[in-house]
């Protein structure tokens, strides 16, 4: 099976790549400049992604486009100016390439979305049918996109997969987490031994990259959507020991209340870093492993032991 990866140069993407490689597929990278070098993988240049990307050149001979490509951030312009720049990326340039990916007679589109769409936080296992309230303009877009393909899906046959992954890890991945990372190897203390009682879903690069597999072959994916997870659900505190046994660095953590961290990250408008460390976000990929019969090849220990030594934190929530 041929496949097109948008995003190819991402933390997801070169470990897609590269597994899809290894499993058999013929996996080409879809790139905005330079070429993506990586064994038995050709790369296409298709310039930015927008509402007037070409993308007919990336598309021959493919059967199944994986959509990972998206704005994760936008720096320095007013809120307005934001929610253009992610519009522009995340749903008239999914839309485009799903318009023409129909066109062309592309069998399948999977689309990685976020669990964002679901909110910040959740006590409750989030499942893919639980209430959909997004915040702020990168899961809004994210929403605004699975709308988009699906309308698109529905007139023109193609099949389409939306996952929705948590957080997610591995090595070299960018993030808010990566600084915890490096204050865990350094050995400085951290504030956070009372968020205790949170509980949060991730996963890993290599359980990502394996379910998206997944979803490119799998019959019983087609039209469907799956959220993502390790499977395990561990406080903020229980993590950061869990990452310092894996680096071979204990965690220092010392006591302060969980209402006083939020207030501090109030004040210092950092709500959104506050809400990460602080609540529960649970999710349960019940449905991926019942429709699909995906089993996470790693557990969280396993995938923090593999990714420690060169490990940080990505993904957008």
């Amino acid at each position: 099976m041929r496949v097109l990866v948008t995003g190819a140069n991402g933390f997801v993407g070169r470990t897609l790549l590269s597994r899809l490689a290894l499993a058999g597929f013929s996996p080409t990278a879809a790139v905005r400049g330079d070429s993506l070098v990586l064994p038995n993988c050709s790369s296409t240049a298709i310039g930015p992604i927008g509402p007037d990307t070409d993308w007919s050149i990336a598309l021959r001979r493919v059967d199944t486009v994986v959509h990972l490509a998206a704005r994760a951030h936008v720096n320095d312009v007013d809120e307005r100016s934001a929610w253009s720049l992610y519009r522009q990326v995340n749903v008239a340039g999914s839309a485009e390439l799903a318009r023409q990916a129909a066109f062309y007679g592309i069998r399948r589109l999977v689309f990685v979305s976020s669990i964002g769409v679901h909110g910040r936080r959740s006590v409750v296992p989030l499942t893919e049918g639980s209430y959909l309230s997004p915040q702020g303009p990168y899961a809004s877009s994210k929403l605004e996109a699975e709308e988009a393909l699906r309308h698109i899906a529905e007139r023109s046959g193609l099949e389409l997969v939306v996952l929705r992954p948590p957080l997610v890890y591995g090595p070299d991945a960018p993030g808010n987490f990566g600084t915890l990372l490096r204050v865990i190897k350094r050995g400085f203390p951290l504030p956070l031994r009372c968020v205790s009682n949170n509980r949060r879903s991730l996963i890993g690069i290599d359980n990502l990259v394996d379910l998206i597999i997944k979803c490119v072959h799998h019959p019983a994916a087609s039209g469907e959507t799956f959220l993502a997870a390790d499977g395990a659900e561990v406080s903020t505190a229980e993590l950061l020991r869990k990452i310092g046994g894996a680096v071979g660095r204990p965690a220092k953590l010392f006591p302060v209340p969980v209402s006083i961290l939020r207030t501090a990250a109030n004040l210092s408008g950092r709500q959104r870093l506050a809400s990460q460390l602080l609540d529960s976000l649970r999710v349960d990929s019940a449905k991926a492993r019942v429709v699909l019969g995906w089993e996470p090849p790693l557990s969280l220990d396993e995938g923090l032991s593999r990714a420690a030594g060169n490990m940080t934190f990505g993904g957008s929530e």
